[in-house]
């Protein structure tokens, strides 16, 4: 039985990831940081929580990494732990840079001292092109990120690199466009939508308060791109992919969509707060996921429409049952 490490289990790749492994047949380790509240909700949403073996430690903390790779043998990787949330990432820079970018570089070293037939994927970001210099972003688009968390992960992504470079190690990065579910944080723009579009239809919010609604994203479920970071591990030699569907949406129209969706007109309760801008936008993100296709045999399934539905669905249900 083959046997994997995941760390970041209890967000929303994790989740996902360890259900598509399970079904895999494999033996699911995650690592988890210890927190006061349940972090496992997710796992649990996914019927899955009583499968995965959960195992204590933290990024920033290398020898709980060694300790958890050592316990799992583990043949496959995925490093799916971070600071995920770009607008706060201004705030907490050195967590950020921390756990985002240093953390990747622990996770590195630590198979590299245990065993480096192991094979790694580490979760690059779209957010690493930032300020775009090709209107439609591949592998070779260069990078300029403009955040702290867009930073953090382009030193994780230029690690992981070199650590293939330099000890023949098996390392990809999967450079994923936003990718979304009912499993998403409430802090992301896509939850924050569905979630306040049930909560209008059900009279128990009068308004949505966003920021730059023309920001442009190519937006895609979650469900889908795990499937391409478990692909890349399965091929003879490693490599970087960008993983998108190819088509972008602004907040404005995927706004339109869920609203649209429960018979509302998103303009009768979109309110634009300058206190949601960003010190400094991503004003557009488009990837082109030719190589993902070709190589991996990989696209992805689900309509931007489709996965807002489903997280207008299961919002409706949650804010009905008085769950958030």
């Amino acid at each position: 039985m083959k046997s994997a490490l995941i760390t970041g289990i209890t967000g929303q790749d994790g989740a996902y990831l360890a259900k598509l492994l399970l079904d895999k047949g494999y033996k699911v380790y995650g690592l988890i940081a210890r927190r006061a509240t349940a972090t496992t909700w997710r796992l649990n949403f996914l019927g899955i929580e009583h499968e995965v073996e959960l195992i204590s430690g933290d990024l920033t903390d290398l020898a709980s990494i060694i300790r958890a790779i050592v316990t799992a043998k583990p043949s496959e990787v995925y490093n799916l732990g971070a600071q995920s949330f770009v607008g706060a990432s201004w705030q907490q820079t050195i967590l950020t840079a921390q756990s985002t970018g240093i953390g990747v570089l622990n996770v590195l070293e630590a198979i590299r001292q245990t065993d480096q037939s192991i094979k790694f994927y580490q979760a690059s970001s779209s957010e690493m092109f930032g300020l775009i210099h090709e209107a439609v972003q591949s592998e070779t688009t260069p990078f300029y990120p403009r955040s702290p968390y867009g930073v953090a992960k382009l030193f994780g992504h230029w690690m992981t690199v070199n650590y293939r470079e330099s000890f023949q190690m098996f390392n990809c990065s999967g450079i994923l466009f936003n990718h979304e579910s009912p499993l998403r944080g409430i802090e992301f723009v896509t939850r924050k939508v569905t979630d306040a579009v049930a909560k209008i239809k059900l009279g128990r919010q009068q308004e949505l308060r966003l920021g730059n609604i023309d920001a442009k994203r190519d937006w895609g479920f979650a469900g889908d791109y795990v499937e391409a970071m478990w692909l890349m591990l399965q091929q003879h030699q490693p490599d970087d992919y960008v993983i998108a569907t190819g088509r972008t949406t602004t907040v404005r129209d995927m706004c339109k969509i869920a609203f649209a969706y429960v018979g509302l007109n998103d303009e009768d309760y979109v309110v634009i707060d300058p206190v949601f801008y960003r010190p400094a936008e991503v004003d557009v993100l488009l990837g082109n996921p030719a190589k993902a296709k070709k190589i991996l045999g990989w696209e992805a399934k689900t309509s931007l429409r489709q996965l807002i539905e489903m997280m207008v669905d299961v919002d409706l249900s949650r804010v009905k049952s008085g769950l958030n």
